[in-house]
């Protein structure tokens, strides 16, 4: 049987014993094996369990060559996270996976999600960044909705951004600036300073990515021959009937990827969007049916719609006319 569990861990630091980290214990309803989990309301939870003395309530910026060695854990993020290590091999979890944390590969994470490694009393030398922010400071700013367009917060593991030095170079860079801006006092400005900063790594790791996309082309194009060929197999195995159309999450699960991580792939390689793919292939299928003389309601049902309407307004939207216009060419 499941169950969870709350205590309070105090972390020994240089400066003493730092009380107030809250631990969640969960056992596992499978394996019965007990969980513990560092749930992060604030950057300063996860700054005390690291020894770390943050100088904002809602931003954090932790060079770890200056809290190291530390100690694993496996947290649920409450707030946004950016972490990257400069050398490190880390047999990180992430959800339900697992992920090998290597030199140069960024993680981003958002609050809801779960991820890191369980304490199990190892220390580790580690050098890199994390930058944590909370959702306040974001409240009543540009970036409070543009942050809902970045999709890689959404990305699973194993779809981490995987740095040039360069680039790398570039984030070290602006997390200097940050915690320089840090050291200030704080003023009617710093707040809106600390989400332009924010911001700006926001978008460069944007570009990173669009860069990955492309470096990545000639697998990229593989997936797309699975993709085609996972909609084929849909028909012909008339899933359909039984799961209504393809959707991109079930086409992105399939192929092991996020929906999120799966759409960017697709808009990135092609310049359309994954769902619009899957429309433009169903009425393909529904062109194939009208130029036999089959009705409209009889094919919209076989390709899993539920009304004939949704066909004809998906077929109109794609081609221009409607489904009846098209099927009376071939009747001429």
């Amino acid at each position: 049987m499941g169950g969870s569990y709350l205590f309070y861990r105090y972390c020994q630091t240089e400066k003493g014993y730092l009380p107030g980290i809250l631990i969640f214990v969960h056992r596992g309803f499978q394996t019965g094996n007990m969980a513990k989990i560092l749930k992060i309301k604030n950057v300063s939870d996860y700054s005390r369990w690291l020894g770390h003395v943050d100088r904002h309530p809602l931003v954090s910026v932790i060079d770890y060559t200056e809290v190291s060695p530390v100690r694993h854990s496996l947290n649920n993020y409450g707030v946004y996270g950016i972490f990257f290590h400069d050398a490190a091999d880390i047999d990180l979890e992430y959800g339900c996976g697992k992920y090998d944390y290597k030199k140069g590969t960024v993680i981003c994470v958002a609050p809801g999600q779960v991820g890191g490694k369980e304490d199990n009393g190892e220390e580790v030398m580690l050098t890199g960044w994390a930058l944590l922010f909370h959702p306040d400071l974001l409240r009543g700013t540009p970036l409070e909705k543009r942050i809902r367009d970045y999709s890689f917060f959404d990305y699973r593991i194993n779809e981490a951004l995987h740095m040039t030095d360069e680039e790398h170079d570039t984030l070290v860079s602006l997390m200097r600036q940050i915690q320089d801006e840090l050291k200030n006092r704080h003023d009617d400005l710093q707040d809106a300073i600390l989400v332009e900063y924010i911001g700006l790594i926001l978008n460069f790791c944007q570009r990173f990515y669009n860069r990955q996309f492309l470096t990545r082309k000639l697998e990229n194009s593989d997936i797309l021959m699975k993709f085609d060929h996972l909609l084929r197999s849909y028909y012909e195995e008339q899933l359909q009937l039984t799961l209504g159309l393809p959707t991109v999450q079930y086409c992105a699960e399939r192929l092991c990827m996020s929906s999120n991580y799966f759409g960017d792939l697709i808009k990135k390689t092609t310049g359309d969007t994954a769902s619009n793919h899957i429309r433009q292939y169903i009425v393909q299928l529904a062109q194939n049916e009208l130029a036999t003389g089959r009705s409209i309601a009889q094919i919209a049902l076989d390709l899993g719609f539920e009304y004939p309407q949704h066909l004809s307004r998906m077929f109109k939207k794609q081609t221009g006319m409607t489904p009846l216009m098209y099927g009376r060419r071939f009747r001429k």
